[in-house]
């Protein structure tokens, strides 16, 4: 054990600091190692179609290349003839190397496994690619936002955004508000109302903020703010990081009606004035609804100044609840299959 001796005043910081670049440094050598283990799938995957084209190679030469790639690398996994068909898939999906190597290469090889199974379109795979790298996701949190088509929903919310807020913050703003919003993960029935569903959502914060998507932080639930000696609650108050600003979120359990934009209207002007500080951007308010008319929706934000946004939620998947918890999940089923291969396709 070494000996303990008094340390210089600047050990702690020093410490600190070196401790990040090894884990930085360590950081670098793990994507080093992704980024050629991606590109030697994908040139795997194309000289497989060039010889599929040139010589007719079929399914018996694959499992044959795999039995002797296995035996040459038995150290190495990756090379089952499943694995070598999605080598193959990968590569006829991104013809362009200069693609795969500037953008696809930081992504894991299960992350490719997922855009390749779940998405037919190329310029789906590229905008999930693209948000897996810009939001740094999980293999689970990709399939997760295809699964609850993300894209589809981004962007959709009824806004007046492009009156109330300047640009680019209306852009940004518009783009981080989605319709409708998916609360599955709270496992609660249709019917659920307004302060259950907040609880709920509290308890489940972190999935909560998911939902939300990137740049949302928490601040708190039933905000007391008093206005003239009467006190006041929002249902609950978030902090945008990028657009630097409150937003305040408004739940209703059943359909929208416009005079909920009244409401939501006086709780922006009482954190505008006794939250916000001088360096934030005014508040943008999200009232979100059992159900919308959209037309509704549009015609009672014509007339408003502050920036506000209109979404449904979901509760429940279209399953019947006791096929939602009877039927095995996807990733169950994946690692089934895995296990019976007896081979990892990472």
């Amino acid at each position: 054990m070494p000996e303990i001796v008094p340390l210089p005043a600047d050990y702690a910081a020093w410490l600190t600091e070196l401790k990040a670049r090894i884990h930085n440094a360590q950081q670098r050598a793990t994507l080093a190692v992704n980024r050629e283990l991606v590109l030697l799938y994908w040139q795997i995957g194309r000289d497989i179609l060039a010889r599929q084209d040139r010589e007719g190679w079929g399914a018996k030469v694959i499992e044959r290349l795999a039995q002797d790639l296995r035996n040459a690398f038995p150290d190495m996994k990756g090379f089952s003839p499943r694995n070598l068909k999605y080598m193959r898939a990968f590569a006829e999906a991104w013809p362009e190397e200069e693609f795969v190597q500037a953008v696809l290469a930081q992504l894991p090889w299960y992350h490719q496994l997922a855009l390749l199974d779940r998405l037919k379109s190329a310029d789906e795979r590229r905008w999930y690619a693209a948000k897996a790298i810009e939001h740094n996701w999980s293999r689970n949190v990709l399939v997760m936002q295809i699964e609850t088509r993300l894209l589809a929903r981004q962007g959709q919310a009824v806004t007046n955004f492009a009156l109330a807020l300047p640009k680019p913050q209306s852009d940004l703003g518009r783009e981080s508000l989605k319709d409708p919003y998916r609360f599955d993960f709270l496992g609660l029935g249709e019917e659920a109302q307004e302060r259950e569903i907040e609880h709920a959502l509290v308890k489940h914060v972190t999935d909560f903020l998911l939902e939300l998507g990137a740049g949302f932080a928490y601040v708190g639930r039933q905000v007391l703010l008093n206005v003239g000696g009467d006190d006041f609650f929002i249902d609950l108050l978030f902090y945008h990081l990028k657009l630097r600003c409150f937003v305040v979120i408004e739940l209703k359990a059943g359909a929208f009606k416009p005079e909920h934009l009244g409401q939501l209207g006086f709780y922006l002007t009482a954190v505008d004035r006794q939250v916000k500080s001088e360096h934030d951007n005014p508040s943008i308010g999200l009232l979100l609804c059992k159900s919308k008319n959209k037309v509704v929706a549009e015609y009672a934000l014509g007339d408003k100044t502050q920036p506000m946004g209109i979404a449904e939620y979901r509760l429940v998947e279209s399953l019947p609840a006791e096929l939602q918890t009877s039927l095995p999940s996807i990733e169950q089923i994946e690692r089934a299959l895995a296990d019976e291969a007896g081979d990892d396709p990472a």
